[in-house]
């Protein structure tokens, strides 16, 4: 079975590509590199001992993806590819809904034109309204908060309207949560571009000494100690609930949503101690006003996968603290 990954270099897309590969499955990887690197590729590629496409393609150019359609018999995708940080989306919002909402547009065409009808997508539980009750179902009500949540949520509606259209697409969207950790080689793991948006790869990256501390954005919310909550999930269980999909998506027609979390909630200074106590080590930090774009508490309500596809999370939060600086390790030591 050939699965084209999108956005495939990418953290959550890498660790999928692996575990594919040891379940037998042939992969094609498109990555546009923008904010992501070959070095997870190349990562991937050791992790399995063995080769497979890789293209340079941006998703907004149609004639490029097209290429790739053309090239390979695709039996499903999985769609990945896509901006992706909070705090960026609400500086620079029309970047974002070109980014996305193109690559999604481009990708539907492409499969109606080579008659691919399956699609695994990348979406997030920041589709759903803040002032939802805990732990979120796939019920909740819909709203996002930040101009990336929008992106994905029309993301969403556009599948979900392909879906309609055309009766013999399978669309499984999976809204994740928080995604940390690292594959268990240390070979993979987030390694964003720049300064990091998200708390885990930033907390890793301060332990290394590359920035003087970690900076805790708000602690005034109406949580236990003031700062936000969010479900973490272990990026190697999040793959496997990839794997899943597909299987799900060969005896399935129409459009079907999944949270994929824990359906446990972590502060952040809570995972700051987590990562402490797990790699016995100190981190500084400092109280800084609250990030545009967040909310106080965000948790899953998992029962839906677990029930259907099979799905839960297994790792647990001492393990994505060490599986993440195990990876920081490895990385500072091949890049000395």
């Amino acid at each position: 079975m050939k699965i084209l990954v999108t956005g495939g270099a990418g953290y959550i897309g890498s660790h999928t590509c692996a575990l594919l590969i040891e379940n037998g499955f042939s992969i094609v990887v498109a990555d546009s590199l923008i904010n992501s690197s070959i070095n997870a590729i190349n990562g991937v590629k050791k992790i399995a001992g063995k080769d497979f496409p890789f293209y340079k393609t941006d998703l907004r150019d149609e004639a490029s993806l097209e290429k790739i359609f053309a090239a390979f018999e695709i039996d499903c995708i999985i769609h990945f590819a896509g901006l992706k940080a909070v705090g960026e989306s609400v500086e620079k919002p029309v970047m974002y809904y070109e980014n996305n909402l193109i690559s999604t547009l481009n990708l539907c065409k492409c499969m109606k034109k080579y008659g691919v009808s399956k699609v695994i997508f990348s979406s997030s539980a920041t589709v759903y309204k803040s002032d939802n009750p805990m732990p979120l179902t796939e019920n909740a009500s819909l709203g996002a908060c930040n101009p990336y949540g929008w992106s994905k949520f029309m993301c969403e509606q556009i599948l979900y309207d392909a879906s309609v259209a055309e009766k013999d697409f399978s669309v499984v969207s999976l809204r994740y949560f928080n995604p940390v950790g690292a594959h268990p080689s240390g070979l993979i793991g987030e390694e964003p571009n720049g300064i990091p948006n998200n708390l885990m790869p930033f907390i890793a990256q301060t332990a290394r000494g590359i920035h003087s501390e970690v900076k805790v954005f708000g602690n005034d919310y109406e949580t236990p100690d003031g700062t936000g909550v969010r479900d973490y999930i272990h990026v190697m269980d999040l793959a496997k609930g990839h794997q899943l999909a597909i299987d799900f998506a060969q005896k399935n027609t129409g459009f079907e949503t999944f949270n994929l979390g824990t359906g446990s909630g972590v502060s952040v200074l809570e995972m700051i101690k987590a990562f402490e106590t797990a790699n016995t080590l100190k981190l500084p930090y400092s109280i800084a006003p609250r990030r545009a774009g967040d909310i106080a508490i965000s948790y899953a309500n998992p029962e839906k996968a677990q029930k259907i596809l099979g799905f839960k999370a297994e790792k647990t939060v001492e393990e994505m603290c060490r599986d993440t600086w195990n990876f920081q390790n490895i990385t500072s030591k091949t890049q000395s």
